[in-house]
């Protein structure tokens, strides 16, 4: 019987994720040996995801192990994933898809961030959330919020912010639903590339055969499809999880419409632009589109952001 080692960051939402993998393996026949750590990301909470610089926050160590040989895959949350992988590394599977918004969660069931008189404290420790947050919602503060979902869970009771603003996806996943006070329209906060998705990473060293079963068994080719436009526009941009950027692909009969931006990181001003393809024309659509916001604009605001987080 084949055995995939997997590798895995330590917290409950990215075990989950990995322990559903290996559930779809375990299902078509092969074992699993899972190998979890911290990386760097989860390590240092004290300081934000663009001064630690975004390029392998949360997969450097898992990637060392996939070099070496110690792992077969590793499971990351295709968010979380830089636009350029390192030499030798590539995606081989994205699953199928959550829903894609962006919630607010609260214990306060009444909280309104519709209501400009009020005060209201929401933590995050995403440059894109905070961007479109000023955009729409001027009145309302945001306070730095790292760490996992549970420890972001704990400072909201303690009142270190009035809500959280975080990823449909890991709550449901983690089960807080009920905490859920608001979901944003993707129309206007539009997730970053991947929201919802896992992605497989491997290294060329992979055998083809353990490879293509690994692929055969988790890649959902819808999924795939749209996140190959989105990752290719964020390749475009040459952004991770650092930059306010957004790309989120639809597929409809065959063809993907595609709609991507960035923001500045006060929130002043957001450029977006939308196209459709075939979906065999995926990763040009996002080439295409990303070279259209960088020729309108967006290169100009890509060094003011670059030059503002140093």
């Amino acid at each position: 019987m084949t055995t995939i080692q997997i590798g895995s960051r330590k917290s409950k939402l990215a075990m989950w994720q990995t322990e559903t993998v290996a559930r779809m393996l375990n299902g078509q026949g092969m074992e699993t040996v899972i190998s979890s750590m911290e990386t760097k990301g989860d390590k240092i909470l004290d300081v934000s995801i663009a001064k630690i610089g975004s390029k392998g926050v949360f997969t450097e160590e898992l990637e060392d192990q996939l070099r070496s040989g110690v792992t077969d895959i590793a499971v990351h949350s295709a968010k979380d994933m830089q636009s350029i992988l390192p030499p030798g590394f590539g995606l081989i599977a994205f699953t199928e898809r959550e829903k894609v918004n962006d919630v607010l969660l609260a214990l306060d069931k009444g909280l309104n961030l519709d209501d400009p008189g009020r005060k209201i404290r929401v933590g995050t420790s995403s440059v894109r959330r905070i961007a479109l947050l000023k955009h729409y919602y001027p009145h309302v503060q945001t306070v730095e919020m790292r760490g996992n979902l549970q420890t972001r869970i704990k400072k909201l009771g303690d009142g270190v912010c009035d809500a959280l603003m975080l990823a449909y996806a890991g709550v449901k996943r983690m089960g807080y639903e009920e905490m859920i006070v608001k979901v944003f329209p993707e129309d206007e906060f539009v997730p970053p590339v991947g929201q919802g998705c896992i992605a497989i990473e491997s290294f060329d060293g992979l055998a083809a055969d353990k490879k293509g079963m690994i692929r055969n068994c988790l890649n959902n080719a819808d999924s795939e499809s749209c996140l190959l436009a989105e990752r290719a526009y964020l390749r475009t941009l040459e952004g991770g999880c650092s930059i306010p950027a957004f790309g989120l692909a639809v597929l409809e009969n065959e063809m993907l419409t595609l709609t991507v931006g960035l923001a500045s990181l006060d929130g002043t001003t957001i450029l977006r632009k939308s196209g459709q393809a075939p979906r065999r024309e995926a990763e040009r659509l996002g080439e295409q589109l990303g070279h259209s916001i960088l020729d309108n604009g967006g290169r100009e605001m890509l060094a003011a952001i670059r030059q503002h987080q140093g």
